[in-house]
C-alpha cells in the first residue's frame, strides 16, 4: 500500500467532453447527466474537461447540460485527436486537479484515450460500463465495508455474465461508458460555464504522430441508435433469408432492422445492427422483438424503449415479461399479414 494515494484529496466527478472538429459529441452530454447523479450522492461538483484547439466557446453548452466547471485545455497541438498530446493533456489535468471520478465515452477515441491515461496516472479503468452508481464496496481482505465508492457494472465473458467492479484504493475511479446507455438531462438554457483554462505545455517528440491527410466517408447504414422504430430479429427468425420478412415490414412502417447477438454470431447481419450488452443500447419509440427469446443481455440494451411489441412462438419466452404487447405465433405467418395490413391502411389514406 506504499503507493496508495491520499484518497481524501480527490474530489469531484469529471467528464471528458469529447469533441471532433469543434463539435461536442452526444456522449459528453449523456455522461454529464450521469455525473450529476453521482456527484449528488457524493456531495461534490461536476467538471467537464474540454480538450482541443479553438474550443473555449463550447464551454457554455457543457454548463447547460450539468457541468459546474469546465477545464479547457486549448492548444494548436490538439487540433486533431492524437493519442500522445491528448493523453498528456488529460493525465495532466488529473494530476493537477485530482478528480474522484473520471468518466470517458467508450467511443473509438475514448477507448484509445482512457486506458492510456489510466496507466499514466496509475489507476484502474473499467471499460464499456452500462451501470454506474455510488455504493458500498466490501473489502474481503480486511473484511470491512468501504462506503461511497463508484460501483461500475459491465458485461463480462462475452456478455454471458455481468460484473460489478470497484477501485477502492486508487484515484481517480475511471470508467468508459458506451454511447446511448446514459440519458441527457434537460438543458438549462443560458447557463454559463465557470471556465478554468489550463495548459500543461506540449513538446512534440517521436510519440507525436503526424497526420498527413484526413479522409471522411459517409456511412451507408443507418445508426440504429437514432431510429424511432426498430424491427429487431433474433435466432428465432431462422435464417439470413428470413430477414427479408423483417426488412419488408420495416420498410412499410418506416423502421430500421436490428438484431440480437445470436444473429451477428450466425453471420446474418453485421455487428453494427446488434442491440444488447455487447451491442448498442437503443431507446426507440417502438421496438419490435421478433424471434428474440429475451435474454438479460439483450433486454439491457432495449428495455428503455417507449413501446415493446414481441412476436414469438414460445409463449413462455422471457421477452414477454418486458413487452407491452405480445403475439404468440409463427413469425413467418404473422409478419407478412402485418405488412399487408399496413400497406392496405396506407393505400386507403
Amino acid at each position: 500500500m506504499a503507493n496508495t494515494p491520499n484518497i481524501e484529496e480527490y474530489k469531484g466527478v469529471y467528464v471528458f467532453a469529447e469533441q471532433v472538429d469543434g463539435v461536442i459529441g452526444g456522449i459528453a452530454f449523456e455522461l454529464l447527466g450521469k455525473a450529476k447523479d453521482l456527484a449528488a450522492d457524493l456531495s461534490q461538483d461536476v467538471t467537464a474537461v474540454l480538450i482541443g484547439s479553438g474550443i473555449k466557446d463550447k464551454a457554455d453548452s457543457l454548463a447547460e447540460y450539468g457541468a459546474d466547471h469546465v477545464i479547457v485545455v486549448d492548444d494548436p497541438e490538439l487540433k486533431d485527436y492524437r493519442t500522445e498530446p491528448y493523453a498528456h493533456a488529460l493525465a495532466s489535468v488529473i494530476k493537477e486537479y485530482k478528480p474522484n471520478v473520471m468518466l470517458v465515452g467508450a467511443t473509438p477515441i475514448g477507448r484509445d484515450l482512457g486506458p492510456t491515461v489510466s496507466a499514466r496516472v496509475a489507476t484502474g479503468l473499467t471499460a464499456d460500463c452500462t451501470v454506474l452508481e455510488i455504493g458500498t464496496f466490501h473489502d474481503n481482505a480486511s473484511n470491512t465495508d468501504i462506503e461511497k465508492q463508484l460501483l461500475m457494472t459491465r458485461p463480462a465473458f462475452g456478455g454471458n455474465t455481468i460484473a460489478t467492479i470497484a477501485c477502492p484504493f486508487n484515484r481517480p475511479q475511471m470508467a468508459t461508458v458506451r454511447p446511448g446507455v446514459m440519458q441527457k438531462i434537460a438543458p438549462n438554457k443560458g447557463a454559463k460555464a465557470d471556465v478554468i483554462e489550463f495548459n500543461p505545455g506540449f513538446t512534440p517528440d517521436n510519440r507525436y504522430v503526424e497526420i498527413l491527410n484526413v479522409v471522411k466517408s459517409v456511412a451507408s447504414t443507418v445508426d440504429i441508435m437514432d431510429a424511432k422504430i426498430l424491427v429487431s430479429g433474433g435466432r428465432g427468425v431462422g435464417s439470413k433469408e428470413n430477414f427479408k420478412l423483417l426488412e419488408d415490414f420495416a420498410e412499410v412502417i418506416g423502421g430500421t432492422v436490428s438484431c440480437s447477438r445470436a444473429v451477428v454470431e450466425n453471420g446474418w447481419l453485421p455487428q453494427e445492427r446488434q442491440v444488447g450488452q455487447t451491442g448498442k443500447t437503443v431507446r426507440p419509440n417502438v421496438y419490435f422483438a421478433i424471434g428474440i427469446s429475451g435474454a438479460i443481455q439483450h433486454v439491457a440494451g432495449m428495455e428503455e424503449s417507449d413501446l415493446i411489441i414481441a412476436i414469438n412462438k414460445d409463449e413462455d419466452a422471457p421477452i414477454f415479461d418486458v413487452a407491452d404487447y405480445g403475439i404468440v405465433g409463427d413469425l413467418n405467418k404473422i409478419l407478412p399479414q402485418l405488412t399487408d395490413m399496413v400497406k392496405s391502411e396506407l393505400a386507403n389514406k
